[in-house]
């Protein structure tokens, strides 16, 4: 049987039981394997950022890498601002690594999917910055889960996209009518250069960007998708059109892993 494509899932700094530790919320590795795909989990340390050579060697073992949503912030240093009170969760390794990962993942034409924190990652890596707490700027939406609700209500479809004409989500879609669930406080303010918005909230936050020259897949959300794929058709379609580019990396740079033993 032919092999899964293996793609890195980047892990998240947290201490566990008063160790520190390396981790994945299981969601985003279960929602891999249901569309054909072979997680990995890869660790993060602040030394990364100074080694792109070991970070190109790590990737080009790979068919694709995730980048997933967590409780941590992207420091807001990175993209020079100061921090806002409601911002009290960095992960300092967890972005030393996503900001090298991401330049040396594109340079490598490795499918890139971010979420949440990822799509943060990646318009910070292309020089854009963040609204730190989108609900106390003027006209925007409260962007945040219900304090209070279980899963089914936090991940529950919150508010409407307005998906760019011929976009990707337009095409993948193959309509313009769609509403996603919200679970964020920070959002773009400054769009990265060489970005490009595919979707917007009513309010006009970005939630969808994709890169403009990229040879491969590379797309980013500010929702959730991860979270039950298959009962919603816009998240069902983007792990498809992921894995689908996944697997066509696999066959141009890993052949042998296509074949059957």
């Amino acid at each position: 049987m032919p092999t899964r494509p293996l793609v890195g899932v980047i892990a998240c700094r947290r201490e566990v039981e008063g160790h520190a530790a390396q981790m994945v919320t299981d969601k985003y590795l279960s929602a891999l394997r249901e569309y054909g795909l072979n997680p990995v989990i890869l660790p993060v340390w602040s030394d990364q950022e100074q080694d792109p050579e070991a970070a190109r060697g790590l990737l080009s073992r790979l068919d694709g890498l995730l980048l997933t949503g967590s409780y941590s912030n992207v420091e807001p240093a990175r993209y020079g601002a100061e921090r806002a009170p409601e911002n009290r969760r960095d992960d300092r390794d967890r972005d030393a690594a996503a900001l090298t990962w991401i330049h040396e993942a594109l340079a490598l034409k490795l499918p890139l999917f971010g979420i949440c924190r990822g799509f943060q990652e990646l318009n910070v890596a292309f020089g854009g910055s963040l609204h730190q707490a989108v609900q106390r700027v003027p006209g925007m939406l409260d962007h945040r889960e219900p304090c209070a609700a279980d899963q089914a209500a936090q991940y529950a479809p919150a508010h409407d996209l307005v998906l760019r004409g011929e976009g990707i989500l337009a095409r993948l879609l193959g309509t313009s009518q769609v509403r996603v669930n919200s679970l964020h406080q920070q959002g773009i303010d400054r769009l990265g250069e060489g970005l490009v918005a595919e979707a917007w909230a009513p309010d006009g936050l970005i939630e969808a960007v994709s890169v403009a020259q990229a040879a491969t897949y590379a797309l980013a959300v500010q929702w959730h998708p991860e979270w039950q794929p298959r009962e919603h058709p816009l998240h069902d379609a983007l792990f498809r059109s992921f894995a689908a580019a996944c697997i066509a990396h696999q066959g141009v740079s890993h052949p042998s892993t296509t074949q059957p033993a």
